[in-house]
């Protein structure tokens, strides 16, 4: 007997207080009472507020955590094949003692015939347990289908918008590979464009200092020619008379300006023609190295 009251009390743990079943994918609310989640579901479709069908505390938000314990639990119930009518005592009111066979509409809740007839039940509305059940298993059903159809569009939107991404993502792709090839175009066309002005500029510059150097020459050899006609004559002057007299009257020393025509080269760098200008060509070598009608894979 103590064995067959052990189990009974033990099943009851395992019974939705709205289908009076085992749990089937068992949830709890904020208060700590469990029930199926399509029961708890159907319960609150019908009502304004969020509540507990035992103790009607209010729930702000439909916050149903699944109880993976006590779902293993009835697992293992339904293992063993307990035998059903021993969960029937929970058909009962402890209070009454008399079997919960009617459901109150009102107060959403299990009732015995002597509940019914009670001050806090009076002017309710009463259904059998079994077609209270129907009705609200049908709304449970609605709410599935409804629920599956909202999962499928989600799923379909899902595919999409993953579609999406990865329609970006090569987009991108296919743009990075277009940029990084004009810009390395662009690159050498300035590389050349420069290896060629600095070849000019080079060449500029030879040509310059040459002339330069030939005039700097041309300007030493005159100023040894000098120096040296200046020392000659320093020497002779600081020699007594009748030797000086001698000696110039024989040379007979004569300084001329004839071909003493000395200048400065002129040559100058043009160095505008590197500047200005050079921005200009560059410019214009750069629009013309992309070609006419080009478009990058984003253009319109």
């Amino acid at each position: 007997m103590a064995s067959r009251l052990q189990a009974e009390s033990w099943t009851e743990e395992l019974n939705c207080a709205i289908c009076l079943e085992f749990f089937t994918d068992p949830v709890s609310l904020d208060c700590g009472h469990n029930f199926c989640r399509s029961c708890v579901a159907g319960s609150w479709e019908k009502q304004e507020k969020n509540s507990c069908p035992v103790c009607r505390k209010v729930t702000v938000e439909r916050n149903l955590q699944v109880n993976g314990a006590l779902a293993k639990m009835v697992e293992k119930a339904r293992e063993f094949s307990l035998d059903p009518t021993q969960t029937a005592v929970k058909r009962q009111y402890e209070k009454h003692r008399e079997d919960q066979k009617l459901f109150c509409e009102d107060d959403k809740k299990l009732i015995c015939s002597i509940c019914r007839d009670a001050i806090e039940h009076r002017g309710h509305s009463f259904l059998p347990i079994d077609e209270a059940a129907e009705i609200y298993k049908d709304q449970v059903k609605s709410s599935i289908a409804s629920l599956t159809q909202r999962k499928e569009t989600a799923l379909q939107t899902e595919a999409k918008q993953r579609e999406k991404i990865s329609q970006v993502k090569e987009q991108v792709k296919s743009v990075q590979t277009h940029v990084t090839a004009k810009f390395a175009k662009l690159h050498q066309s300035l590389t050349d464009r420069e290896q060629r002005v600095m070849g000019d500029l080079r060449q500029r510059e030879e040509e310059i200092l040459k002339r330069m150097k030939t005039n700097l020459r041309e300007v030493q050899g005159k100023l040894e020619s000098v120096e040296q006609e200046l020392s000659e004559l320093q020497t002779q002057i600081g020699k007594d008379a009748l030797t000086f007299l001698q000696e110039e009257s024989a040379a007979n020393r004569r300084v001329s300006d004839e071909g003493f025509d000395l200048s400065v080269c002129e040559a100058e760098l043009p160095v505008a023609k590197y500047q200005w200008p050079l921005k200009n060509t560059v410019w214009r070598e750069i629009i013309d190295s992309v070609s006419p009608g080009t478009r990058l894979p984003f253009s319109p």
